[in-house]
């Protein structure tokens, strides 16, 4: 699969979102071939990302330190994203811990998603505003290269970044949308603590869409 798509001239990022680093490093660690591909389809200029997903510092074995080592050497840019998981990773210093040894063994901080209102995970979610604290509070705790991860969830309308919060007002930014008319825009609305994903938000405060002149297609 790999072999074809670098046969597509416009095509210049392979993204591969993974949990195996953090699931079982000896896939990687065992397998040469692997590493052989990556070496030689992730170019000086048409790079292979691989997002990892680490969500605890537990999962940062020797075994998996090693095994992103080997990925970084052959030629693969790694970023990593998780979602915010309560009991997990919900803690500010130990979140900031994880953060700052990712910043440290390779894998940037990109994404920490909101959970998916979905069926089961209910035991597990945070409500935004909270979570939006605990991350901050982790952010002030870490270097400038670690504070690079954004705080979004993958609603059906776009990737929407939560950006900020005052007592009264909570604002997001769209960064990628389903609707061109959203992309970019900006939202506030009231705040709600009980809120878990952006359908609790009724109280529109401000609303500024913003006019593109053009669209960039590719991933987010």
């Amino acid at each position: 699969i790999i072999h074809q798509l670098r046969q597509i001239e416009h095509v210049r990022i392979i993204r591969i979102g993974t949990k195996i680093p953090a699931f079982n490093p000896y896939r990687i660690l065992d397998d040469t071939a692997l590493l052989q591909m990556i070496e030689k389809y992730s170019t000086e200029r048409k790079r292979i990302y691989i997002m990892t997903h680490f969500i605890h510092l537990k999962e940062l074995t020797p075994a998996a330190v090693k095994s992103v080592a080997l990925l970084k050497k052959a030629g693969a840019v790694l970023t990593n994203q998780m979602p915010l998981i309560r009991g997990v990773n919900d803690d500010p210093q130990l979140l900031a811990e994880l953060l700052a040894e990712l910043s440290f063994i390779g894998p940037v901080p990109y994404y920490i998603f909101q959970c998916r209102p979905a069926v089961g995970n209910k035991a597990y979610t945070i409500p935004i505003e909270q979570a939006y604290e605990i991350i901050e509070q982790a952010k002030a705790g870490v270097s400038g290269l670690a504070k690079r991860v954004r705080y979004v969830m993958s609603h059906s309308t776009g990737k929407i970044e939560v950006i900020g919060k005052t007592k009264d007002i909570i604002y997001f930014k769209y960064h990628r949308a389903a609707d061109d008319a959203d992309s970019g825009r900006f939202v506030a609305f009231a705040t709600n603590p009980n809120a878990y994903w952006l359908d609790d938000y009724n109280e529109v405060v401000r609303d500024y869409p913003v006019t593109l002149p053009y669209r960039t297609y590719g991933p987010d």
